[in-house]
């Protein structure tokens, strides 16, 4: 199909969103379409962690009293909304392979029926299915994967939990989380719902639907920065159900009280562990401030146009050159394209970084370009697909130095 750049100069004038963009630091040159593995810098953050600089350089350890303790509590109100939670039943806190572990600990300290199964999905996210197998190993429970495109309603009779992914890594396929959550809990189990690709691509209803536990991070789409705290989300009627196995002082009742005894918060602040940092929070914050003025439907629909524009200008390129797209269609989409190209698909993706056309590369085969709405143009993503056209019509990406491989792809 033959887009011109007019056309999309018209689509970026009729943007709701386009005021978004003088919103984030983007280096001069770049064309980024890995905001799906780390978002760009908003240009509220370097201030936000300059001023926690000045407030630990003059308040010292006052600071803790002026919004440092509470800011896992107070981040995840201002992230509830765009999840579909209310007020008290998100925590910013640890990374998602802690808060996994968290979860499968609390959910199996509840289960005394003899379900005994932890299951995960095979073709998610790895450190999903290994944390569950450290769990496995040290609580007695057994490990099993679900294969790829396996029923699993099938499956459930004897698990316990099971850990789903939103939206699938590699094929950025969307799951019917309403459906498929009431299908696990009719089957008397339960699912923790990994959100780490659909958080801040496009809209979440976990109250509506049902959802009860999830967990997702904050560096991906919602732009928190390396490192940024990821999230946990139990629904208020399940916050005091039982223990989660990481008791560290923060998850106490009292943490100050120094009680040699652990005794849980009633609320999601049983999720804390210990100390985190004040200033990778500081710039979680004015991120996610920011993220209180965006509409998430506007988002969702931006989002499947960039996507729908950037393979409808590649249509009639990919085939000839052996390249497949297993991106899925509109209705089960996240905000990616997956192409597929073992032979040369590491070669390709780096020819492209080289000119400034940033996606990336996960084995075996596997294109993968991230469309972050807000600082994403339509011009931006036409100008991306011009440059896929020339390194494979050119046959630049058949240079050597496109084959070194570093440690991380």
């Amino acid at each position: 199909m033959h887009i011109t750049l007019d056309a999309v100069r018209e689509l970026d004038r009729q943007d709701p969103l386009s005021g978004f963009k003088s919103q984030f630091a983007l280096p001069e040159g770049i064309l980024y379409l890995d905001g799906n593995s780390l978002g760009a810098q908003p240009v509220a953050a370097r201030g936000a962690v300059a001023d926690t600089m000045d407030q630990w350089r003059d308040e010292l350890i006052k600071s803790w009293n002026q919004g440092w303790f509470d800011a896992p509590e107070r981040l995840g109100n201002l992230l509830a909304p765009l999840l579909g939670a209310s007020e008290g039943e998100v925590i910013i806190t640890d990374n998602i392979t802690l808060n996994l572990y968290k979860l499968l600990g609390y959910i199996t300290d509840q289960h005394r029926d003899g379900r005994r199964v932890v299951l995960s999905e095979g073709g998610n996210f790895p450190t999903d299915g290994y944390i569950a197998q450290g769990f496995c190993r040290l609580s007695g429970h057994e490990h099993r994967f679900l294969p790829e495109g396996t029923e699993l309603t099938e499956q459930l009779g004897d698990v316990a939990v099971v850990v789903l992914s939103h939206v699938n890594y590699r094929t950025g396929k969307l799951r019917d989380m309403a459906e498929i959550t009431r299908q696990v809990h009719s089957q008397g189990a339960e699912v923790i719902w990994d959100l780490a690709h659909s958080a801040g691509a496009l809209p979440i209803s976990l109250n509506d639907c049902g959802v009860r536990y999830a967990v997702g991070c904050t560096y991906k789409y919602l732009n928190g920065g390396p490192g940024a705290p990821a999230f946990l989300y139990t629904h208020r009627e399940y916050q005091d159900a039982g223990w989660q196995p990481l008791t560290g002082w923060h998850g106490h009742a009292a943490p100050f009280a120094f009680d040699e005894n652990y005794v849980p918060a009633d609320d999601i602040t049983r999720f804390r562990t210990g100390t985190h940092s004040a200033l990778i929070y500081s710039a979680l914050e004015a991120s996610l401030t920011m993220w209180t003025e965006v509409d998430m439907t506007s988002l969702r629909t931006k989002s499947l146009r960039l996507t729908e524009l950037f393979r409808d200008c590649l249509a009639d390129l990919l085939a000839p050159y052996g390249i497949e797209d297993i991106t899925p269609e509109t209705d089960e989409r996240g905000s990616q394209v997956a192409l597929i190209d073992k032979e040369n698909g590491f070669a390709i993706i780096q020819a492209l970084i080289a000119r400034g056309v940033i996606g990336d590369y996960r084995e075996p085969g596997l294109l993968r370009f991230g469309f972050t709405p807000l600082y994403l143009s339509y011009e931006d993503v036409w100008q991306a697909a011009q440059h896929v056209r020339d390194v494979l019509e050119s046959g630049e990406y058949k240079d050597p130095r496109f084959n070194v491989r570093t440690s991380v792809t």
